[in-house]
């Protein structure tokens, strides 16, 4: 099996949990407010952070399966060399904005929040965890962004063999 199936494989199980995790701890939040009448303290924390990483994770994986929100006007009017030239472009703009905007940013925001030791309210949990996400998902974006133009590459290799 290939190493893109086996991450997607991956990322799309994590997903699954995160999303589980995150329905049962909103079920609980309301069963424990209006059912028992004592609300539970941590369960906002908890969903507010795992709709952060299910965000986040979740971007990265559409970008992985090229399913992304995209405006592709132009793309949809290119054929052949104009339009594979174009998506190389494309594919480079994402990287010159994850690379320093996701993966060097979202380091240093997680490097500075575990430095100075910041953890959540009321989980008391280290705000680095929750953080950790964003380079984390630049870098899986950034694979799928290479992969794309590895393809694009072969693509007119495989064109000019022909």
């Amino acid at each position: 099996m290939e190493l893109k199936t086996k991450i997607d494989k991956v990322v799309a199980v994590m997903l699954m949990v995160i999303m589980s995790v995150m329905v049962f701890n909103v079920t609980w939040q309301v069963f424990s407010r209006y059912v028992i009448q004592t609300p539970s303290s941590f369960t906002d924390e908890l969903s507010r952070y795992l709709l952060i990483w299910l965000g986040m994770l979740g971007a990265a994986y559409v970008a992985g399966q090229n399913n992304h929100l995209a405006i592709d006007i132009l793309p949809q009017r290119l054929i052949g060399e104009p339009k594979r030239r174009l998506m190389i472009v494309i594919h480079f703009v994402i990287v010159a904005f994850v690379l320093p905007v996701m993966v060097l940013g979202g380091g240093n925001l997680v490097y500075i929040t575990f430095v100075l030791e910041q953890t959540s309210a009321a989980l008391n949990l280290p705000l680095a965890y929750v953080y950790v996400i964003i380079p984390i998902s630049g870098l899986l974006v950034l694979y799928y962004q290479f992969l794309e133009i590895q393809a694009l590459v072969n693509l007119k290799k495989t064109q000019n063999n022909a």
